[in-house]
């Protein structure tokens, strides 16, 4: 008997689902899952009000958009073909860099990052969009996965439903806790971003008030009497009001009668509100996975040099994240023309990367056990065409 074709397109594919499904279906019975996450307010104080968030969402969405681009089957790799028209002229208002860029970012902001297709009845897309990760839910099936996405603006709602050609791509990263939804760095960076803002709001209120030092209030009453409660308590309120938080750090006070000033605090400089901010700029950095080098942030040298870390960034972040996305887009495109087609970025054309694959292209034609084919195979070229 010869060997089964698992593979073949005219063959029905056999219906399996995950025993677990029906259960998640459950939970929410069809109804739209909310993200669990206020990603409005993560955007504001991480990306738009900070300035080592906006630098590392930025410089992995602009690297990752910025990556060259493999279009190739298991047959030939092609410098024309629709997919690439497609992504060079998404949109009327995008090229390929903004619409990637765009994407990127979300899904580095907030663990999520949704594609739409504009396409006709039958063929490939004719559009692509980025839609907004906070505008958008999730609505499960009876077998725990979407059957739909809701986008909602300003109180309206547009529903995608899913089906073979699926109008809307969701990539989301992992969440151990989300069935749903993905994890965002910016959410594991969160508390880094408050210490790193709050510390820059003190530093500034310091510097508004002409950078004083904190210190105690001493009474020194008639006869050594003490304050009175009705006295204390005003000066209590007063301090809370006037002179307490980081608006009114180092204000000036007015003080009556039997009230001395006793400086007890020590200067900014002594206090290093800058290593506790350079601590917390290094914490961002780690959640997005950006080398502290590449962002200028001082501290612990963990890479010999700018290029090492550069390398780095590329490796470890860049690319991952670029042969993720771009794997999701080819297969997600597939159900529109039912062609498979590969998109990947091209290696040997990443600066960052250029050493280690001339190191790995002289290994593999040095490999004298190595065939033609095999050789081709471990570079990611397709296979050479024969001639019949």
């Amino acid at each position: 008997m010869g060997m089964i074709d698992y593979f073949r397109k005219d063959s029905a594919p056999e219906q399996k689902a995950s025993a677990a499904g029906p259960i998640i279906s459950y939970h929410s019975a069809g109804r739209v899952v909310w993200s669990p996450r206020d990603v409005a307010s993560l955007t504001r104080t991480g990306f738009q009000g900070n300035p080592v968030g906006f630098r590392a969402v930025k410089l992995i969405a602009e690297a990752a958009a910025a990556l060259p681009l493999i279009c190739q089957d298991d047959t030939a790799r092609y410098e024309v073909h629709p997919v690439i028209d497609l992504l060079a002229r998404p949109n009327a208002a995008q090229g390929r860099a903004e619409l990637l860029e765009a994407l990127y970012g979300q899904l580095v902001l907030t663990g999520n990052g949704y594609l739409e297709a504009v396409a006709a009845e039958e063929g490939a897309p004719v559009e692509l969009h980025v839609l907004r990760s906070d505008r958008m839910s999730v609505v499960p099936g009876p077998d725990g996965w979407p059957m739909a996405y809701d986008y909602t603006v300003g109180g309206r709602k547009h529903r995608f439903e899913m089906g073979p050609r699926a109008p809307v791509l969701h990539v989301k990263t992992f969440h151990p806790q989300d069935d749903h939804y993905g994890h965002s760095a910016m959410q594991a960076a969160a508390q880094a971003v408050d210490v790193h803002n709050s510390a820059s709001g003190w530093s500034k209120a310091l510097l508004d008030n002409a950078a004083r030092p904190s210190g105690a209030l001493v009474y020194d009453g008639p006869d050594g009497a003490s304050m009175s409660a009705e006295q204390f308590s005003r000066l209590s309120s007063e301090l809370e009001a006037h002179h307490m938080g980081a608006r009114n750090a180092g204000r000036p006070m007015l003080l009556e009668g039997g009230l001395d000033w006793k400086p007890m605090g020590f200067s900014s400089s002594d206090m290093e509100f800058h290593r506790t901010k350079d601590a917390a700029a290094r914490e961002i950095a780690l959640a997005f996975g950006v080398p502290p080098m590449l962002l200028g942030i001082p501290g612990e040298a963990t890479y010999a040099n700018y290029q090492e870390a550069h390398r780095a960034f590329f490796r470890l972040t860049v690319l991952p994240l670029a042969t993720r996305v771009t794997a999701a887009i080819s297969t997600w495109l597939e159900g529109f023309t039912g062609e498979r087609v590969m998109l990947r970025p091209d290696l040997d054309q990443v600066p960052a990367l250029s050493a280690e694959r001339d190191a790995q292209w002289a290994r593999v034609a040095g490999a004298e056990f190595l065939t033609r084919a095999e050789k081709r195979a471990l570079l990611g070229l397709p296979a050479e065409a024969r001639d019949d």
